[in-house]
């Protein structure tokens, strides 16, 4: 009911809505202005009670009934890593033939900046696609209450999510390794926060019972380049004959850390990555891969996102799974014949000083 003990002139303040709704003014002003730092039920109430108190004329009353802005927000984990380049563009060109304007927030690897960059955007976009996010299922389940939400890469309940058939991959990765004679293979894991480097695990473990192949993981190592020269450097602790990495710039940094130690690929060590990134075909040896459909990911996620805009239930139970491929290149080969006690003849051999990994 309106409040008939108000002068009719007298102009709703965001004090009157506090008091009415049984708030601070602070609470008031989160709910609409970050209403992911707000209790969804306590924010509800306040746009109740804000629109029957007729608090239409200001910016508080612009959020009760916000109009579209024509933006959505496209979160990406890492904006220096190759893999994003082609789900950025098939999001982007979703998006542009939705008659959208993406707004691109690099997380850089922390749940943290990635929370608030989305509390801060949230406001100014009509929905958000997360890739590979770093936040707690609760956080996002948070966020996805406010605005409409897909998860682009990792199944979070009750949200919808996009991701790629990471089990699928791992075993025709691991298929394809037994051909060639391997029965070891080491997992060089990727960052902890990351769903499909437990997915990826998880799968590895599975198929290597299945097909009786031992396996084991080293790591936690960052997604790059860096850091698969790191693992490169334990793996010469630990040897092997063939490895699966999260992947494929940390293959790639696999190849050129164990070049400069004197290792060669595929001749001692086979390596397959993940991912099919455009310069995992330009390394020497070119690198066997599990390839993703990238583009595909960003534009089923962009507009399945657009639909909900518009209005249409999003598919919150199991997630959408596209399919992947193994691309075989010249990273993998049969596996060496050794005595089966004699330590693998790489983990011998000094350091070499040529080039470590050559672009064709």
């Amino acid at each position: 009911m309106p409040d008939h003990t108000r002068p009719p002139d007298k102009r709703v303040t965001i004090y009157d809505v506090a008091v009415e709704a049984d708030v601070s003014p602070s609470t008031v002003s989160r709910a609409f202005s970050r209403p992911s730092r707000v209790n969804s039920e306590t924010a509800e109430r306040i746009r109740r009670v804000a629109e029957r108190l007729g608090y239409r004329t200001s910016p508080l009353s612009r959020a009760v009934t916000p109009a579209r802005t024509q933006m959505i927000a496209l979160v990406i984990a890492d904006i220096t890593n190759p893999v994003y380049a082609e789900i950025v563009r098939g999001a982007q060109e979703a998006a542009t033939e939705g008659e959208y304007t993406t707004v691109l927030i690099d997380a850089q690897e922390s749940d943290r900046l990635e929370r608030a960059a989305v509390e801060r955007t949230m406001s100014t976009v009509d929905g958000i696609v997360l890739a590979s996010s770093r936040m707690s299922d609760s956080a996002i389940r948070m966020f996805a209450k406010q605005r409409p939400v897909v998860v682009l890469n990792r199944a979070v309940a009750d949200v919808p999510c996009v991701v790629t058939d990471n089990p699928r991959g791992v075993r025709r990765a691991v298929e394809h390794l037994g051909e060639l004679g391997h029965d070891h293979i080491t997992y060089v894991a990727g960052p902890q926060a990351s769903w499909p480097n437990g997915i990826r695990w998880r799968s590895l473990l599975e198929a290597g019972i299945e097909l009786e192949i031992k396996v084991r993981q080293i790591g936690p190592f960052s997604p790059t380049i860096e850091g698969g020269e790191r693992a490169a450097r334990e793996l010469c602790a630990r040897p092997t004959t063939a490895v699966l990495a999260f992947n494929d710039q940390m293959a790639i940094g696999l190849i050129r850390g164990l070049s400069r130690l004197g290792v060669q690929v595929p001749g001692d060590v086979s390596i397959v990555g993940f991912d099919n990134i455009l310069a995992a075909d330009l390394v020497t040896p070119g690198l066997t891969t599990v390839a993703a459909p990238l583009y595909a990911e960003g534009s089923a996620a962009t507009r399945h996102l657009l639909t909900m805009i518009q209005g249409a239930p999003g598919h919150a139970g199991r997630p959408m799974v596209l399919p992947v491929r193994l691309v075989v290149r010249r990273s993998t080969a049969a596996r060496a014949v050794v005595s089966p006690r004699a330590r693998p003849q790489w983990a011998r051999r000094p350091p070499t000083s040529g080039p470590a990994v050559q672009l064709r």
